[in-house]
Parts: C-alpha cells; structure tokens; sequence
C-alpha cells in the first residue's frame, strides 16, 4: 500500500488520557546476565536498555525498538515520537561487528526481548501486549529474533506470544553485513538460515512491514518486504500489511511513527 505524510496525520493514535499520566526514564539497564553466551566487558558495556514508561495507571503495552546502523554501528534510543502516548517504550543495545559475529547481535534482541517479558511488569509495562520494531537493522533483528523461534524458544518463551511486529526498512533476506562477513558483495542476494524470509510462517505474530519508496530505498528494500509480504500471505497470515511511504527514502522513521503506533494501538483494543 502506497502512502503519503498527508495520509498518516490522521492515523496518529490517541490514548485517553496518555499525556496526563507521569512518565520516568531509566537508563542503562544491563540484561547481559539473561544471555547464552559468555559473558564478557564488551557484552556489559553493550547489552543495556533504557526504558520509558508511565509510572501510574494500569499496565500499558510495551513498545520495543532495535537501531539500526548496518549491524556495526548506532545506539539505543527511545524516539520522541513515541513517548507520552501511554505506551512503555524500550530502547535496546546490542553487540556490533566486527567486534562479534553479526549473528550475535540477534542473539542479543532475543535475549533483550526475554528480559523484556520476564521484568517489563517491574516497569508497569505489560508482558502480554509487546510489540516488536526496529529500523534497518534493527527493523532485521525484530523480524529475525521473532520469526525464527528457536531464539526465544532457548528462553522457553514462544514468540508467537508477541502482540505484533512491525519492522521499519528491515531486511527480509540475510542482511548484507553478515554476507560481507561471508565475503559475499551486498548486491549479491542470499536468503538462508539468518533471513527472515526463511521462517515465513501462516501463525506468526501479527505484522506491519514499512519502508520507504522503492526508487528511493536501499538497494531493493521494499522488493524484499513485498516478497516476504507475499509469501506470508502464500503461508497463511491473515494479519499482515505492508505500507511503501512515497517519497521517503531509507530514512522513513518520522512518517512511520504514527503508523506504529495505530497499528499497536487496534492490536492492543483487540486483546482488551
């Protein structure tokens, strides 16, 4: 579905009362103990999140958010523009290549998200209601650490217990610094066991894929989301769309917020 800005200001969701509650941040919180691997000083200075939330009211649902920056560069942040809308926001850091693997880095989104669930209420965040999101690489991470649920899993959680997806410009297929580690040219597709488009499943969580325009977007980002739209579909997803913004390149962050948050908002009115 095309879109343009003029479009999305009337999708901006509003939350009874979200802008009368109180909100604190917390930063730096560590979730390397929650990890698989051994633990090391980069994995400590690396694996922390922040965290946005209001502090009254009942438990809000729970946006998490993965930068971007190619898998080696970039640092967590909680944006602006989805903050004071009644939602717990978190910000996640990760392990960079070429310090690590760049697989690693998906290891730590699961293992973030895993914390996520099992602390969040500490946070008056709800472990029921969290969507997953990220741009770029990050939008990968969120799509890799949900769809193939062998990451979560080794948590003993089910990534189908995730209320939505909703990656901005991620890839679908395995994501060019991982190919670059493999000496592959990033022009070069490859859809393997670390694409997302592998795991196309008619059961996964329900999902907004975003990105900007094709003839302005990296090299073919929209194609690859279209492609794995489709195959979702193909698959059995009944509850999946994709929006292509008009005349926004790779950087589509801005206009994508209010599409974010209308999405999370009607999934969280239908689990009420």
């Amino acid at each position: 579905m095309n879109l343009s800005f003029k479009c999305l200001l009337i999708l901006i969701p509003i939350w009874v009362n979200a802008q009368e509650l109180n909100y604190t941040e917390e930063q730096d919180i560590a979730y390397h103990e929650i990890l698989k691997d051994e633990s090391s000083d980069y994995q400590k200075e690396m694996c922390l999140l922040d965290i946005h939330y209001p502090d009254s009211g009942e438990k809000a649902p729970v946006i998490i958010r993965f930068h971007g920056g190619g898998l080696t560069g970039g640092e967590k942040e909680i944006p602006k523009q989805l903050t004071k809308n009644g939602y717990c926001v978190v910000g996640v850091g990760y392990r960079l290549s070429p310090l690590v693997n760049a697989e690693t880095s998906i290891r730590d989104a699961a293992g973030a998200i895993a914390w996520i669930i099992r602390n969040i209420d500490k946070y008056n965040g709800d472990p029921k209601n969290i969507f997953v999101s990220g741009h770029s690489a990050g939008g990968y991470l969120a799509l890799m650490s949900v769809m193939n649920r062998a990451y979560l899993k080794e948590y003993d959680l089910d990534a189908n217990q995730i209320a939505g997806l909703i990656p901005f410009s991620g890839h679908t297929i395995t994501h060019f610094t991982i190919r670059n580690e493999r000496g592959i040219p990033g022009e070069k597709p490859v859809v393997d066991e670390l694409a997302p488009l592998y795991y196309v499943r008619g059961d996964a969580p329900p999902t907004l894929l975003i990105t900007g325009d094709r003839d302005l977007e990296m090299l073919g980002r929209y194609e690859e989301n279209a492609y794995f739209h489709r195959m979702m579909k193909i698959n059995g997803h009944k509850d999946i769309e994709i929006y292509e913004l008009d005349g926004y390149g790779h950087d589509m962050r801005h206009p994508a917020f209010p599409l974010l948050l209308d999405f999370a908002n009607k999934e969280f009115s239908k689990a009420k």
